[in-house]
C-alpha cells in the first residue's frame, strides 16, 4: 500500500473526510469585539489628543453598536448593565448569508 492509498484519520474512524466534528469546532476560540462607532482623524490631531480630549464618532447617538466575531458583524445591539458589567442585548443578528457575502 502506497501513501497515497493510505486513509486518513477521519476514514480510518469511519468518518467522512469532508465532514467537520462539531465539538471540535465548539471548542474553537474567537474573539468578540463591540464596536461603538469610528473615526478618521489626521496624524496631527491624533498627536494633539491629551486627556479629557472628544473624538467624535461616526454613529449617532442611540444606534446600535455592532458585535462582531473575529473582525466580522454578526450582530447588533444596545448595551446593557448585567451585574456592574457592561453587556449587550441584541437587536438584530446578521443572517448567515449576508455574513457569507462580507468575507
Amino acid at each position: 500500500m502506497s501513501d497515497s492509498d493510505t486513509p486518513t484519520q477521519p476514514e480510518a474512524e469511519g468518518q467522512d473526510a469532508s465532514s467537520i466534528n462539531p465539538e471540535v469546532l465548539q471548542n474553537i476560540p474567537v474573539t468578540l469585539s463591540i464596536e461603538v462607532g469610528r473615526a478618521s482623524i489626521k496624524i496631527r490631531d491624533l498627536m494633539r489628543l491629551t486627556q479629557g480630549s472628544v473624538v467624535e464618532l461616526d454613529r449617532i447617538a442611540g444606534e446600535p453598536l455592532d458585535l462582531l466575531v473575529n473582525n466580522t458583524v454578526v450582530a447588533q445591539g444596545e448595551v446593557v448593565l448585567v451585574n456592574e458589567r457592561y453587556g449587550i442585548r441584541l437587536t438584530r443578528v446578521v443572517p448567515a448569508s449576508e455574513r457569507m457575502k462580507n468575507l
